[in-house]
């Protein structure tokens, strides 16, 4: 309402202003000569429109409802994840609404995009240390150890290879990571009965932990691998731009 009427008093001194500077000879007489017509159902209709216009623009800067986010909050807030210091953390509002089918997809996505992110690291790390396999590539001579680290090796990689990790990657993602038997225990158990690694030889409170471990880490691992190949980018083409910052350049 106080939207509503300051939209009203800013509108106003408009007319207010139109029928004190057209002064006129003329004026005045057109205003006294259509005076009495000022309620006529048309006129009615105008102001209605006018007020609804009004109404709707107060209406666009109202505030918005936080009930959405509440019930996410109140919701989700126990899911794994949701610990100190941020707890529960959802700025964007992806869960307002959603029911636990919708919160399990995206957990199980976030799982997934961590768990190759960490890879991604790792494997960043270790051809960057100098660690290649032995061998050749392709049939044409392409060694491995002449394939430089990062998304410089994009390049440096046969066609043919690239098609082949696509493949390789969509197989485990149609037919191996997933819960094929319907055994999983949680979003993201994988195991399908076949590997365990003593798992189940951990109190519920040491599971509980580890998956938080692994949750955590591959958070880490989204925002350091994207920030590899920021760097990668860069005009100094340094991944490692911190390390030389910090005084210990890496041969990257």
């Amino acid at each position: 309402m106080h939207s509503l009427t300051s939209c009203f008093f800013l509108a106003h001194p408009v007319f207010l202003c139109l029928s004190r500077t057209r002064k006129s000879s003329r004026y005045n007489v057109y205003h006294r000569t259509h005076h009495h017509n000022l309620n006529t159902p048309n006129t009615i209709k105008m102001k209605l429109a006018i007020a609804a216009t009004l109404a709707a623009s107060a209406a666009a800067f109202a505030p918005a409802s936080k009930t959405a986010s509440t019930s996410a909050i109140k919701a989700f807030e126990g899911e794994l994840g949701a610990q100190p210091p941020l707890g529960f953390y959802d700025p964007l509002g992806l869960l307002d609404g959603v029911g636990q089918d919708r919160f399990n997809r995206l957990r199980s996505v976030e799982l997934k995009h961590g768990r190759i992110s960490m890879l991604a690291i790792l494997g960043h790390i270790v051809t960057t240390a100098g660690l290649r396999l032995p061998g050749d590539i392709d049939y044409a001579g392409t060694s491995f150890a002449s394939v430089p680290t990062g998304l410089k090796a994009l390049d440096a990689v046969p066609k043919a290879g690239i098609i082949q990790i696509i493949a390789f990657v969509g197989f485990l993602e149609l037919f191996v990571m997933k819960d094929v038997t319907g055994e999983a225990e949680f979003v993201g158990d994988f195991r399908n009965g076949a590997l365990d690694f003593g798992w189940d030889t951990f109190s519920e409170e040491a599971k509980l932990s580890k998956r938080a471990i692994e949750l955590n880490n591959g958070r880490a691992a989204q925002m350091g691998i994207l920030a590899l190949m920021v760097h990668e980018m860069l005009p100094s083409h340094d991944a490692y731009v911190i390390n030389a910052i910090a005084g210990a350049p890496i041969d990257f």
